[in-house]
């Protein structure tokens, strides 16, 4: 009668959604690399923007679906089986290009909307390097109930798979559910609320390598040791106060996003590139390391010429040799300035004031460094271009970025999960392949190939495979001459049994409607015994 849930990703949602039913049973949840809002931060809509791994993330679950069962599971009707699972899979794509908005569909699965649903004790875990791990200081600060949240140097991952530095999670684990699903009193509510990893470098900066840093700790989430202080963008860079009111205007017509390609799935890589495409504000060189821990909170006085415009917002550490590491960053659809529910197209050339979070981080700037913030109108591929060409004014005595500054403490908390540091390779594995080259002037193409590489199953005997294949590419200054096309393939084999699947979605877009494909095929052997392709125009809602 004592229940535990836990699981990441997909698992970890679930077990968000399953708390908020209220079962009788269940007593206490651990979600890892989660998230309390299906539109606000999942893998569909970012800033209120078409991001590219809902089309990612489209493809791969229209292949799970529409996968064959086991006759030696289900028996001869696996073929009739088969067949109604194939015509019951839906243009999930499709689906989800027509709710543009926070709607009901997205809503009912969010639980950031009504936080007293949840009535069970919360372990809340995420990594740096995982875009999941930003609904964490939402949840411990919104959450009702007795909750903690831990966030380490990992990516999409489980704490103890993480590599170079992991935990030995199953330490962490027996406490909690010993406290609440047995009522032995563990001591771990006694502990402070969150811990997280200090980074001293970023990811990109570090791999393969373990990132030095500390882990830090916070009685109480949000912490009244973190200190809010403002930079300012002014005409002579970042200051401590604003500057003279003054407009600066960007032309959007640049391809500025490949150094940092993805929401989720590849990492950034320095920052240069993508910042000689943007308005830059560089702060003066750092006389002391600042430690950050929170939201960073971009506020900006804003103007478009189009009804239609996003601004990107991306915070960096520039050492003195040039090299710029992301820190955090925000992408806002600026429709979406008031409410992802009701976007409101803007008034060409009025000026606007605009507040939106950039992503939950931990960092510490390095003494000699420079803090930059550097803006430009889109982040690409992560996010469909708007639909025309845009150009912003930015009021530079009215825009502000606001850093969450935590004071390092003077000794330091006891950290009481045994920490596991994996070898480091013989062999680094190499970094993720980012093209940032243009194959031909102004015209950007994007490759990743990941060819299925058969598994054998040794208590079945079933081989699987999977593979993946996308290109995305742009024109530069012509917002619809983007393309974003992703194919995934499955197979099963067994004796006899041998099927396989194929699954495209292909997306373009006009100024004024997304036009979209979807094909799905399933083949027993060399044969073809279903096949089916939709093809959609959707309108643009203000995206």
């Amino acid at each position: 009668g004592a229940v535990g849930m836990r699981g990441i990703s997909w698992g970890g949602i679930n077990t968000l959604q399953v708390a908020a039913m209220r079962p009788k049973a269940l007593k206490a949840i651990m979600a890892l690399g989660t998230t309390d809002t299906r539109y606000g931060n999942d893998a569909h809509y970012v800033g209120g923007a078409v991001a590219h791994t809902n089309l990612q993330w489209g493809v791969g679950f229209k292949a799970v679906m529409a996968g064959p069962p086991d006759p030696a599971n289900v028996g001869p009707a696996w073929q009739a089986m088969w067949r109604q699972r194939l015509e019951a899979t839906p243009p999930i794509m499709a689906t989800w290009l027509k709710h543009q908005t926070e709607d009901a569909y997205w809503r009912r699965g969010s639980v950031g909307l009504d936080w007293g649903a949840i009535q069970v004790p919360t372990y809340v875990v995420g990594g740096w390097q995982d875009t999941y791990s930003n609904p964490i200081g939402r949840m411990l600060e919104k959450l009702q109930v007795p909750r903690k949240g831990l966030i380490g140097p990992w990516g999409h991952t489980y704490p103890w798979t993480a590599e170079p530095m992991g935990l030995d999670w199953a330490y962490e684990e027996v406490r909690w559910w010993e406290q609440w699903l047995k009522g032995v009193d563990t001591g771990i509510m006694d502990e402070p609320m969150l811990r997280a990893f200090m980074p001293y470098a970023t990811w990109a900066q570090m791999r393969p390598t373990e990132i030095p840093g500390r882990w830090v700790a916070e009685k109480v989430w949000p912490s009244a040791g973190i200190e809010i202080r403002d930079v300012h963008l002014t005409a002579e860079g970042l200051s401590g106060k604003a500057g003279p009111a003054r407009t600066v205007t960007y032309v959007g017509d640049k391809v500025v996003g490949l150094t940092k390609p993805e929401w989720l799935d590849r990492p950034p890589i320095e920052q240069s590139l993508d910042d000689a495409r943007s308005l830059v504000f560089d702060g003066a060189p750092l006389a002391e390391d600042l430690e950050i821990l929170g939201y960073p909170m971009a506020h900006l006085r804003i103007a478009a010429d189009r009804p239609v415009a996003k601004v990107a917002v991306r915070v960096t550490e520039v050492t003195p040799t040039g090299k710029s590491w992301l820190v955090s960053y925000g992408l806002r659809n600026l429709t979406h300035r008031d409410s992802d529910q009701t976007p409101q197209a803007l008034e060409p050339g009025r000026s606007y004031d605009v507040s939106f979070p950039l992503f939950l981080v931990g960092h510490r700037f390095a003494r000699g460094n420079r803090i930059r913030v550097a803006i430009s109108e889109n982040l690409w591929p992560l996010a469909w271009p708007s639909p025309e060409i845009v150009t912003l004014s930015l009021s530079l005595g009215h825009s502000r970025v606001s850093l969450p500054v935590r004071p390092a403490e003077a000794s330091l908390a006891p950290f009481p999960i045994p920490i596991t540091h994996a070898p480091p390779p013989a062999s680094p594995p190499p970094l993720p392949a980012v093209t940032t080259a243009p194959v031909s002037p102004g015209h950007y193409r994007i490759a990743l190939d990941s060819p299925p590489v058969p598994f054998t199953w040794p208590d079945i005997g079933t081989t699987t495979s999977r593979g993946r294949w996308e290109t995305v590419e742009l024109i530069e200054g012509q917002p619809n001459s983007g393309r974003w096309r992703q194919e995934a393939s499955s197979s099963w084999t067994r004796d006899a049994w041998d099927c396989s699947l194929s699954a495209v979605i292909e997306l373009t877009s006009t100024p004024t409607d997304f036009l979209l494909t979807e094909q799905l095929t399933a083949r027993q052997g060399a044969t073809v015994v279903f096949e089916r392709r939709k093809d959609s125009r959707i309108p643009r809602n203000l995206v």
